[in-house]
């Protein structure tokens, strides 16, 4: 926008530097304004490990290959929501089926923060 496009909106607006009339609203979690979004359904991932190969190397897989990642054994699992790290934890099992018990949970200022970064 040229600088007398951006004149012009600011005039429309009620002047450079001027303040329209806003109503401040507190967003207070008590007041039930938070049980919209509990119901959201957000995808939960753990990721073992990564690496990286060649298409090559890709195309050569089998059954009873083995990827090899750089994650070392023993070392703690990301917990993932939607895409974005939220917590570390290690490998159990509850009723037969794997699970993951929580060891460290990112801070809330990193998880706001994460938020504005694109995946």
């Amino acid at each position: 926008m040229n600088k007398a496009r951006w004149q012009m909106a600011n005039q429309d607006q009620g002047g450079e530097g001027s303040t329209p009339n806003l109503k401040v609203v507190e967003n207070n979690p008590k007041d039930g304004q938070l049980e919209y979004v509990l119901d959201i359904p957000l995808r939960v991932s753990v990721e073992l490990g990564r690496t990286k190969i060649l298409v090559q190397d890709l195309i050569k897989l089998h059954k009873g290959s083995v990827i090899e990642l750089q994650k070392m054994a023993g070392e703690a699992l990301e917990v993932l929501v939607n895409d974005k790290v939220v917590a570390k934890g290690e490998v159990i099992v509850v009723n037969d089926k794997f699970g993951v018990r929580l060891t460290d949970i990112v801070s809330s200022t990193q998880r706001i923060r994460q938020l504005g970064e694109v995946a």
